[in-house]
Parts: C-alpha cells; sequence; structure tokens
C-alpha cells in the first residue's frame, strides 16, 4: 500500500460541502466514487477539512492509501476522466505513511470575495457577496489588522461547532480591491486552524466596517466581549474559497 496526497480544485456550488452526508452530493462522495473505479477497490480518503455547503476549493487535500502504484503525473488524468466537470484533481503525490491530510496540515488561506457594485454581475454570483452599497476598502484595511495574532474568537464563531476552545491563532489578514477584478474586494484570512464560520463572520464584520456600521477602532473590543452579537453578519458561503494549503514540506 502507498499513500497518496491529491490536491483538489472545485466548484462548490452543487456540493453539501467536503464530508459525506445524508442530504446530499458532498466532494469526499464523488471523489471516493472515482477512486473506486480507479482501483477497483473501495478507497477511503482523509481531507484537510471540512467544507460548509456551498464552499469553494482552489486547493484543497486529500490522501488516501492506494493498493497499487500508478506514476505521479497520470493519477490527477486518470482521476479527471471519471470527475464531473465541477471537480478535478489538480496535482498528485506519494508521501510517507506517517502523513494525514488532516493532521499534517499545518495552516490554511481562505479568501472571500464582496461584489461591490450599484449592478450586479451574474458572473460573480456563484463566487461572491453582492453588495449595492460602497465600501470604504481603507477602512477595511485598518480593521483588519486588528484580526491578526493569537485571540479568543468567540464572538467569531457560529452555534454549532464542536471546538474545545474558541482561542485561535491567525497570522494574517488583508483586504484588496484588484484592478483587474472592478467591483471585487478580496478578505483573505491565513491562519493555523479556525472556528465554525470563523472566516464568514470575520468578512461579515470587515464588511459592516466597509459599509460603516461598525468603525476600524470598535474590532478589539469586539474580540474582547466574546460576544457573538457584536460582530458582523455571517456572510453566505458562495463567496468563500480555500485558497491555499500549508504543510512541512508544501
Amino acid at each position: 500500500m502507498s499513500r497518496v496526497l491529491v490536491f483538489v480544485e472545485f466548484d462548490g456550488t452543487d456540493f453539501v460541502g467536503f464530508q459525506i452526508q445524508n442530504n446530499g452530493r458532498s466532494v469526499q462522495g464523488v471523489l471516493e466514487k472515482a477512486l473506486g473505479e480507479l482501483y477497483k477497490t473501495e478507497i477511503k480518503i482523509t481531507g484537510c477539512s471540512r467544507t460548509d455547503s456551498g464552499v469553494h476549493a482552489a486547493e484543497h487535500m486529500s490522501s488516501y492509501d492506494a493498493p497499487f502504484d500508478i506514476p505521479e503525473g497520470k493519477i490527477p488524468l486518470a482521476l479527471n476522466a471519471l470527475l464531473p466537470n465541477d471537480i478535478a484533481v489538480r496535482k498528485a503525490m506519494y508521501v510517507d505513511d506517517s502523513f494525514s491530510a488532516r493532521f499534517s496540515c499545518r495552516g490554511k488561506t481562505y479568501c472571500y470575495r464582496i461584489y461591490s457594485s450599484p449592478v450586479r454581475s451574474p458572473l460573480w454570483a456563484r463566487y461572491s457577496y453582492y453588495s449595492s452599497y460602497p465600501c470604504d476598502i481603507e477602512e477595511m484595511k485598518k480593521a483588519a489588522m486588528h484580526f491578526e495574532g493569537e485571540h479568543d474568537f468567540a464572538a467569531f464563531c457560529a452555534a454549532g461547532g464542536s471546538q474545545e476552545t474558541t482561542v485561535r491563532r491567525i497570522s494574517k489578514v488583508t483586504v484588496d480591491a484588484p484592478e483587474d477584478k472592478p467591483g471585487i474586494i478580496e478578505i483573505r484570512v491565513t491562519g493555523e486552524a479556525f472556528l465554525y464560520n470563523m472566516v464568514r463572520i470575520i468578512a461579515g464584520t470587515l464588511y459592516y466596517v466597509g459599509t460603516g456600521k461598525i468603525t476600524a477602532g470598535e474590532i478589539p473590543g469586539i474580540i474582547a466581549s466574546c460576544d457573538r452579537s457584536k460582530a458582523g453578519k455571517t456572510l453566505p458561503p458562495e463567496g468563500l474559497m480555500l485558497e491555499r494549503v500549508y504543510t512541512d514540506f508544501y
């Protein structure tokens, strides 16, 4: 048996999330079905993280044990021939048997996109949160810095999480308005681990700063309060994308 690591990209619109569930189509279920067809036996995968229904990924990683070897470069080609159009394996590599996509993951970068314009865009509808209100990017940038570091993020956690502690370390939060994407605001959050809906609530809080409902200077007090009602709203899943995962070797 050889352990394989695959990097997967998917459009989360028509998935109930990564993990197999009874209420619909999951990324894990679709991947395991394709792996079963490829290897002619049942294959179980371990993912680097769960994703909510509707959340996308430019880079999600999963590991599995293969009953026989296929050249690394041919694994994506073989699997993609069996996968539907909204998911693809971008890269595959053989790793040490001790590697786990879940426990060997050292951090992640998420990107939340807001489309801010008087007129909505059908082309961005599946991949961003639409706002008809203008946003103050500079105030959002000032507010973003307050999230960096180790804090108790209880105010930025939705009910239903199973975490033992709400303390997390965030290494970087940025807000940008790319010139090549008119109307788009990109909020990137990089950290070791995240609470349930944490990035979507941080994005919602920064959106409130951008639209004047919260000031940048209020963010430290909101964090310290550990009170969910003081933070911004949980923005919808379609604007969120898992952009990058980090391991010791990648």
